[in-house]
């Protein structure tokens, strides 16, 4: 069964190299749909707590959110460093509250002080969802991710290990859904085993 949450992210982006309106500085709210499979845990009935998966993106996805998202090779690169280098912004400012920590993957860099990521292909729905894969991949089981912006929409699914194999079911706390920890501890609400 699966688990899923929505998170809105607002960017600006181009499509340096394409003709038509695309290729100019533009914004878009986007609407990224994760998906988690698992098993149900018995006694909590749920497979993954929606507000977990949240928070487990957002941790990293507010990179996204309210930022600039170029092409490594976009000549407004080194401009947009530039200006923001001039008004000493570059390294951060104390009204910058959005930033997760940064990161870099083969598909996309991102400077939280900055409020920019740089990806290495154009930042289609379709190269979102794969660098949101890349980045979340390892920390929840994605079954699926669906990524609108405006009027273009992408979804992408992807074998899960429940899928594949006889997964261990994963102790949960009855009270809030989370994961016990080695100790057999609610991180969330201190419920013990």
């Amino acid at each position: 069964m699966r688990s899923f949450t929505t998170l809105d992210l607002q960017y600006a982006h181009r499509f340096y190299g394409f003709k038509g309106e695309a290729q100019y500085l533009h914004g878009h709210t986007g609407i990224l749909t994760i998906e988690v499979e698992d098993t149900i845990n018995s006694g909590v009935n749920m497979v993954f707590p929606c507000n977990e998966i949240k928070k487990i993106a957002w941790e990293v996805l507010q990179n996204f959110d309210h930022a600039l998202i170029l092409r490594e090779d976009d000549p407004l690169l080194p401009a947009i460093l530039g200006v923001y280098d001039a008004q000493g912004i570059k390294n951060g400012a104390p009204s910058n509250k959005q930033m997760g920590p940064a990161f870099k993957t083969e598909l996309a860099t991102a400077y939280p002080e900055c409020r920019l990521v740089v990806t290495k292909e154009t930042m289609t729905v379709e190269g979102m969802i794969k660098i949101v894969y890349a980045l979340l991949k390892d920390k929840l089981n994605i079954a699926k991710i669906t990524f609108t912006s405006g009027v273009n929409g992408a979804s992408q699914e992807y074998g899960t290990a429940i899928q594949h194999s006889v997964q261990k079911e994963q102790d949960r706390c009855p009270l809030c859904g989370i994961a016990l920890d080695e100790n057999g501890a609610c991180p969330k609400c201190g419920y013990k085993k």
